[in-house]
């Protein structure tokens, strides 16, 4: 027993050495997922004070409070920006560089709030079951998910590798929901139920969009160049004007897909071509029915 356990360890350890795509031997550390998710358990105590963390808020000692948590996380969140900045090709950036973006994305937090307050509006709006704000914040998995997403956009568009997609990938672990932090989404954005929402990296969603569980935003194809790899950089994901309504489970692909203002498009539909703005589309047997919606009301 003891050779073949002897054995088996040489394996594995010739196995960790011999395959580099499962190893990181001789590389410099990397950002780690547990600190990552304590700096976003952090983020929940200053951008939803009060409802998270474990002192009871008062005004008297907010400013005290949320200025020691932000201390925090500016320290933590430097040191792993560093760390995922160091596998760059341009390795060794200086701390300061670190500590400069960590700066630049507190410089975003009052927006980002403002951005999450209305999404909150927009859920309790949107969800007639919901009995008050405090509910939102505290219990709808689509909430959760679009924070994680607002917060790791930002890192994402602060040029921050690695981070945003462990954050985004936490939350889809947490929710059910997969949002990539490169998609662009609008203001007053609510997901509902949610689980199994995919909202690709080229994707662009307007205003006052609703989407029910089982939503695809996708690519329609993976172009490859002369070479046989995958072209990166591209627009892959459909773009979803202002005032849409998703129903659950319907697909909609490909970069040039563009759901006009106003639509609403049915649950189990699958589309890959535009649709002109103020449009229903539903299935009627194996079929799609396109038509104008009539009078404006609010989906529910």
């Amino acid at each position: 027993m003891a050779e073949r356990l002897r054995h088996a360890m040489d394996r594995i350890v010739e196995t960790s050495e011999a395959r580099s795509l499962l190893s990181a031997i001789d590389a410099p550390p990397r950002p780690q997922k547990k600190e990552i998710v304590e700096i976003l358990r952090m983020l929940l105590e200053v951008l939803f004070p009060g409802y998270y963390g474990d002192p009871v808020l008062y005004r008297a000692n907010l400013r005290d409070h949320l200025g020691d948590v932000l201390f925090r996380i500016h320290l933590r969140l430097s040191g792993e920006i560093e760390k995922a900045r160091a596998h760059l090709t341009d390795p060794g950036v200086p701390a300061e560089t670190a500590r400069e973006i960590t700066t630049a994305f507190f410089e975003k937090l009052p927006e980002i709030a403002d951005r999450l307050a209305e999404d909150v509006r927009a859920a309790y709006d949107g969800d007639p079951a919901a009995t008050g704000h405090e509910e939102i914040v505290l219990a709808y998995p689509g909430l959760r998910a679009v924070f994680t997403y607002r917060v790791a956009h930002e890192l994402s568009r602060l040029g921050v590798p690695l981070i945003p997609r462990i954050m985004t990938e936490f939350a889809h672990e947490e929710t059910g929901i997969d949002i990539h932090p490169g998609a662009r989404i609008g203001r007053f954005f609510f997901i509902d139920h949610g689980t199994g929402t995919v909202i690709g990296e080229t994707t662009d969603i307007g205003d006052r969009v609703k989407l029910y569980q089982g939503v695809t935003l996708g690519a329609l194809s993976f172009p490859k160049n002369e070479k046989g790899e995958l072209i990166r950089g591209k627009k892959r994901h459909p773009t979803v004007e202002d005032d849409v309504v998703i129903y659950a489970g319907a697909t909609i692909l490909g970069g040039e897909t563009v759901i006009g203002k106003g639509s609403v498009i049915g649950g189990s539909v699958w589309l890959t071509s535009s649709v002109a703005p103020g449009m229903r589309v539903v299935l009627e047997g194996s079929q799609l029915r396109v038509e104008p919606r009539g009078p404006a009301t609010t989906p529910r």
